[in-house]
Order: C-alpha cells, then sequence, then structure tokens
C-alpha cells in the first residue's frame, strides 16, 4: 500500500509595512525610475503565490538558497530569487546522481567519473547525464533546459537581455521544483542497476531476453543510447566471460529495429575510440559486434576490407585443406552472413569471387555439398562487377578458376551450373559472348 504524504503549506509572514515602502524611498534616494524594480503589485503577486510552491519542496531542501529566494522575492529580485533556485535545483540533481552511485556512472559512460567530474559538469551536461540515467524523465529535461537558457539570460548570474514579472519567475519557480527538487515517481525507464547484472549474469533464456528487450524498446531515446553503448562496452571488455557477451548480442540484436542514428554514430564513436587509443583487443572485439549484428555498413572501407578478406582467406585455406568437404559449410555460412550485409568492398572483389568459384566448381574430389547452397546464394547475389570477374576468370588459365574450368570434366559442368545461377539481364554486355560460350 503507498503511504500518502501530506506536505504542510509554510505559513509565510506579510511583507511588512515597511518593505514596500522602503523601496519605493531607495530608487527615489538613487534618482531611479520606480519601474527600475519590480512593481509593489509583482512582489504582492509572487509572495502570495509563494508558500503553493514551496509546500512541493520537501522540508529537508528547504534550506538556505530557499530562504535567500523567499527574501529576493520579497523585495521584487526576482532575476536573483531565479538564480537561488536553480542553483538548489542543480546541487540536488547532483545528490541524486551521488546516490544513484558514481562508480555506476563510470561504468555506464565507460570513462572515469568521480566527484571532481561530477562537479566540473556544465549545466547543460548535467541535465543530459540526469536523463540518460532516468533521474529525470524527457519533459522534466525539456523544461529544466528552458530553464537553464533562462537563468542564464534573465538571472543575476550573468549581465541580463531583459527583467521578468511575477508570472514569469513563478514559472520557473514551478519547474525548478517540480522536475528537480519535488519527490516524485521515477518515469518510465530502466533500472539500470538490475539490468547490468542481468547482462554479467548466467545466460538468458528467451523469455527474459525479450522482456529486457522490450523494457529497453520502451524507454526514452537518451536512456536507451547510453545503455547499448553500455553494452557494447560489455561485450569489447576482455575481462567480460563469454556469457555475458552473449547476452549483449542477443540484447542488441533484438533492439536492432530501434537503432536510430544517434545510437548508430555512437557505437561508432565507440569503436573508433578503441583505434585511437590503441586498445587492439576491444578494437577486434568491437568489430565481431559489428559483424555479429549486421552492421558491417556502419565500419569504414579498410575495415570492411579486413573482416571480408580475413573470411575469404580462411574458406580458401579449409577449401585446400584437410576434410575439406566437412569443414567447409561453417566458413562458407559465414562468408554468406557477410555478404548479405553490404557490398563485399571493391578491394576483396577480386578475392571473393576467385574463392567462391573455386569452391563451387570443386577440387579433385568434388565439392563440399552442404556449403553448395550457401555458394549458389552468394553467386545469385554477385554484382554486375563481380559477374563480369567470375566469367572473365573461366576464359584464361592465368588464375585458380581458370585453371579448373579450362581442365574440363567436372569442373566445366559445375561452372556451367554456376553461371545457370545468373539472371541473363544481369550479364553486362562486356562478357556476354563469353556467357553465351559457356552456357551452351
Amino acid at each position: 500500500m503507498n503511504e500518502i504524504v501530506v506536505r504542510n503549506e509554510p505559513a509565510l509572514p506579510a511583507l511588512p509595512a515597511t518593505v514596500l515602502p522602503a523601496i519605493e524611498q531607495l530608487v527615489e534616494a538613487l534618482g531611479m525610475p520606480r519601474n527600475a524594480l519590480a512593481s509593489t503589485e509583482e512582489i504582492e503577486y509572487a509572495w502570495r503565490d509563494l508558500p503553493r510552491e514551496l509546500r512541493e519542496i520537501p522540508e529537508d531542501l528547504r534550506g538556505e538558497l530557499i530562504a535567500r529566494m523567499c527574501v529576493a522575492v520579497s523585495t521584487g529580485l526576482f532575476d536573483g530569487a531565479m538564480n537561488y533556485i536553480w542553483n538548489a535545483a542543480v546541487l540536488h540533481l547532483r545528490d541524486k546522481i551521488r546516490t544513484f552511485g558514481l562508480p555506476v556512472v563510470a561504468q555506464i559512460l565507460q570513462n572515469d567519473f568521480e566527484e571532481k567530474h561530477l562537479l566540473e559538469l556544465q549545466d547543460s551536461r548535467l541535465l543530459e547525464l540526469c536523463l540518460k540515467l532516468n533521474i529525470i524523465d524527457e519533459d522534466g529535461f525539456f523544461f529544466l533546459d528552458q530553464c537553464r537558457d533562462v537563468r542564464n539570460n534573465f538571472s543575476a548570474a550573468h549581465p541580463t537581455l531583459g527583467k521578468i514579472n511575477d508570472r514569469e519567475f513563478t514559472t520557473f519557480l514551478n519547474r525548478c521544483v517540480r522536475y528537480a527538487l519535488a519527490d516524485s515517481a521515477l518515469p518510465r525507464g530502466v533500472d539500470i542497476g538490475s539490468f547490468i547484472s542481468a547482462v554479467k549474469g548466467p545466460r538468458f533464456n528467451a523469455q527474459q531476453c525479450g522482456i529486457w528487450v522490450q523494457r529497453l524498446a520502451e524507454t526514452h531515446d537518451a536512456q536507451r543510447q547510453m545503455l547499448v553503448t553500455m553494452v557494447h562496452g560489455i561485450y569489447c571488455d576482455p575481462n567480460t566471460p563469454e556469457q555475458a557477451r552473449l547476452n549483449a548480442i542477443d540484447l542488441c540484436a533484438g533492439l536492432i529495429p530501434a537503432f536510430n542514428a544517434s545510437i548508430r554514430s555512437e557505437l561508432i564513436n565507440s569503436h573508433t575510440d578503441y583505434v585511437a587509443k590503441g586498445y587492439e583487443d576491444k578494437h577486434a572485439a568491437s568489430l565481431i559486434f559489428f559483424e555479429k549484428l549486421g552492421l558491417l555498413g556502419l565500419l569504414n572501407e579498410s575495415e570492411q576490407h579486413h573482416i571480408f578478406s580475413r573470411a575469404i582467406s580462411r574458406l580458401w585455406d579449409v577449401h585446400n585443406g584437410m576434410n575439406n568437404f566437412y569443414n567447409e559449410p561453417a566458413f562458407a555460412e559465414r562468408l554468406l552472413e557477410l555478404s548479405v550485409q553490404g557490398a563485399v568492398p571493391e578491394t576483396t572483389q577480386e578475392q571473393y569471387v576467385q574463392t567462391i568459384g573455386c569452391c563451387r566448381v570443386g577440387n579433385g574430389y568434388g565439392v563440399a555439398n552442404a556449403a553448395v547452397g550457401d555458394y549458389d546464394q552468394m553467386i545469385r547475389n554477385f554484382s554486375p562487377r563481380e559477374i563480369s570477374s567470375f566469367i572473365n576468370s573461366a576464359t584464361t588459365a592465368n588464375n585458380s578458376l581458370g585453371r579448373r574450368v579450362q581442365a574440363g570434366g567436372g569442373y566445366r559442368a559445375n561452372f556451367k551450373a554456376a553461371l545457370g545461377l545468373l539472371d541473363p539481364a544481369s550479364i553486362p554486355n562486356v562478357v556476354s559472348a563469353a556467357y553465351t560460350q559457356f552456357i551452351r
């Protein structure tokens, strides 16, 4: 049963009869027009509305800054009052991050995060971090970020662009109280502590993985981006157990439809940081992460070349090794999975076509039958440039594929069968004559 919290509304004293007249006397003594400061009516209305807003602030948070704000309001110094309440909100948000746990934040951000880092955070970065940690929700971030902008331009913290009236101040106060100072239920989101424990715990079953994928899909964009980046870091950490790596891949695979441009950009930033800092083990793991999720298209051309070239070379080595009929299928399947993620890099197309062609036409003992389906699929997916290379290679004996096809027999028959997989409309004109001759 939820406990009902009853808050007492502070009973502020009435403005003394001496305060407002004193303001009149002060501006007169300084030779200033009365409208240089807040009017008597504005002060009275702001003071009248103040208890209602103060009521929502827990008593233990009604400290020195709140008292200073009240004094500033009583004299119409709304710009100063705004600064006091904003500082109180910022200090409380910092306390919430401390309560969350600085070591946990450091782990989530994949970077050092100690007390000094918290204190050095600019207000804008503080709000962003609170949003990511689910300390404030998207509405709170929106309105508090507006307050930050107003405070920077209209409070006593900096030279102002203009003056604010009592209603504008009361709105500012309400937002600081509602979204930063008042106790409120946590917005929809993921319990980060439980999430980390789950990912690093035993291997997920299908139901458990589905629940976490759903929670991540339903949380707000900022937290989802942070958690996906964190999971990428867990996967790439050489000290992470294999079961946690598999959990990380399963989660991200389920979230692929929710990977927006910001998430993809953040993953690439983390990946390139490993390169820049010389973390070779993390970089190698990150390449596998992108490969397993079908995100090779996000990597630069040199990294795509490295991944494809390595996979092609391994298939070629297995094809030419012992027990190739038994070993080839797994390597052929992996190369097919890579090839369907995007175009094969131009720098590996020749190697790719030669290897697939030789494996498909077979060696002196025949073809790895269990891998034929994968080879056929890759041949069907050949680009026009790859088709040209495939056919041209077969017309000369100065390469591995050409020597086998030129030897005739089963090699040539298998090559003809492979050509039959291609749509005649896809055959480039430059090799159409050779294609016709082979297909006859």
